[in-house]
């Protein structure tokens, strides 16, 4: 079995475990999201193709439609991130300030 750089847990939500990995999330045709050590923000940058060329770049590939993570595509998705903060993510909301806010200042 494959250790895995996040935790999925209930219907929409996403656990960032290891400090050194990025996690780029893609929801179908919605922003790319980055989260990494510091928090989350948009990610503009490009998306790794295949696993090893994500893991170069130590950083690992969630595609929320996939059917090892939620099996579709979300409106609405927190993340917990390693700067000890949740994140919400409204997808409804994309292209505004109100797209990604602190949900949660410490979940610990």
């Amino acid at each position: 079995m494959v250790e895995k750089n996040y935790i999925t847990s209930g219907r929409n939500t996403i656990i960032h475990k290891v400090r050194k990995i990025d996690l780029i999330i893609l929801n179908g045709s919605h922003q790319t999201v980055e989260v990494n050590h510091r928090g989350i923000a948009p990610y503009n940058g490009i998306v790794p193709r295949k696993k090893s060329e994500a893991k170069k770049a130590y950083q690992e590939v969630i595609d929320l439609s996939s059917i090892e993570i939620f099996g579709e595509e979300k409106k609405l998705l927190f993340v917990q991130a390693l700067d000890n903060k949740e994140y919400k993510i409204d997808y409804t909301k994309e292209g505004t300030t109100n797209f990604i806010k602190v949900h949660q200042d410490s979940y610990f």
